[in-house]
């Protein structure tokens, strides 16, 4: 396959690292639980690329020393959280390990996370929430619900919406319109948040509240009225909708 290829050529061994080989697992994964003909072709057509893929990760991962914790596409946290569904449901232990491996040495004893800061102007996923939907993929319930209080003492207890959507200044415009993003990959992961807590969690109300609000803000901005939004914000709001990521209850 040309594209394998491609990716092994000189020179590119940062190419899509880590935002676009982790949605390229991703679309392996959903090929392989689509039960249809075609997708099983395209599956099949996909292999090579998917080998390299994992390749390049497996020799990466390793000597990555920090975690990076930007809003926008370097982000290891949102990247490590697809690798782990990709290894989870491919039955790759190996994988999966690593994954788990780095997540606990890069996020395990994070306290207070400055969602203050956030959004960052450009962002379209958020550090703080990116890094608590990868752990809650990592921790058993217990264990998460006590690592996220120290992580996270922002959240409400009340019910209130404590987060609140954001707007972008500019639609039309490629870095702005990522805060239509925000909303949206803010409601997945808070969804996910939730997921992820036991049934008896104080938080509970508040986190969904504020993921319904998110939820709302960021379709809304899904009409293609704009390429530089609706090239890829329609991809955002399916992997929300189809609660992707989310093992049901």
């Amino acid at each position: 396959m040309q594209e394998a290829a491609y990716l092994r050529g000189e020179g590119r061994a940062s190419f899509e690292r880590p935002y676009g080989l982790a949605w390229l697992l991703q679309l392996a994964a959903e090929l392989r639980e689509w039960d249809d003909p075609q997708a099983r072709d395209m599956a099949t057509n996909l292999h090579p690329l998917e080998t390299v893929v994992l390749e390049r990760l497996n020799n990466w991962l390793p000597k990555l020393s920090h975690p990076v914790r930007i809003g926008e596409h370097d982000q290891s946290a949102f990247a490590l959280g697809l690798m782990l569904d990709y290894a989870h449901g491919n039955g790759d232990q190996k994988f999966a390990g690593l994954v788990v491996s780095k997540a606990n040495q890069f996020y395990l004893s994070d306290k207070d996370c400055p969602l203050a800061y956030e959004p960052s102007g450009e962002d379209f996923l958020s550090p703080c929430i990116g890094e608590a939907d990868l752990m809650r993929r990592v921790l058993p319930r217990q264990e998460f619900a006590h690592w996220l209080r120290g992580f996270m003492p922002q959240i409400s207890t009340s019910g209130d919406k404590w987060l609140q959507p954001v707007v972008s200044p500019d639609p039309s415009d490629p870095k702005l319109a990522h805060l239509d993003g925000l909303n949206l990959s803010r409601a997945w992961m808070l969804e996910g948040v939730a997921a992820g807590l036991p049934k008896n969690d104080k938080r509970l109300r508040s986190i969904k509240a504020s993921a319904e609000a998110h939820r709302r803000a960021g379709l809304a901005a899904v009409t293609g009225e704009h390429y530089e939004g609706g090239h890829w914000l329609g991809s955002f709001a399916v992997y929300l909708v189809t609660r992707r990521g989310i093992s049901p209850e």
